[in-house]
C-alpha cells in the first residue's frame, strides 16, 4: 500500500510538498507518478519520476511550479508543490507502473495507488 500524506490547506501562492512512501515494496522496482482529481472531474495526470530519479514528465498545467522526485534509499517520492493555483485544489494520489522511459504515464497504466490526500488552494 502507498501511502500519501502532505496534503493540507494554503493561499494561492503559497508551497506545499507532498510525500508518498510503503514499507510494503521496493520503490525502486518503480516508476512513480502523481494524478489528482478535482470534485466532479476526472483523475489526470500530474508528474511522474523514473525508476532512477534520471527522467521526470510534468503536465503542461504543473511545469516550472511542480517538482516530483524520489529517495530510493528512502523509499520516498516527493511532489513539491509552488506558486500553488486555485486549480490545483483536488485529491492528490501517488501511483506505482513499470512503464519505460520512452512511454507516457498513463492513469489505466498504473499497478499501484495511494489512498489520496486533499490540498485545498484559496484565492
Amino acid at each position: 500500500q502507498l501511502q500519501a500524506s502532505g496534503g493540507g490547506s494554503v493561499q494561492a501562492g503559497g508551497s506545499l510538498r507532498l510525500s508518498c512512501a510503503t514499507s510494503e515494496r521496493t520503490l525502486s522496482d518503480y516508476r512513480m507518478a502523481w494524478f489528482r482529481q478535482a470534485q466532479g472531474k476526472e483523475r489526470e495526470f500530474v508528474a511522474a519520476v523514473s525508476r532512477n530519479g534520471g527522467t521526470t514528465y510534468y503536465a503542461d498545467s504543473v511545469k516550472g511550479r511542480f517538482t516530483v522526485s524520489r529517495s530510493n534509499a528512502k523509499n520516498t517520492v516527493w511532489l513539491q508543490m509552488n506558486s500553488l493555483k486555485p486549480e490545483d485544489a483536488a485529491v492528490y494520489y501517488c501511483a506505482a507502473d513499470r512503464g519505460i522511459v520512452s512511454s507516457w504515464p498513463t492513469r489505466d497504466g498504473m499497478y499501484y495507488w495511494g489512498q489520496g490526500t486533499q490540498v485545498t488552494v484559496s484565492s
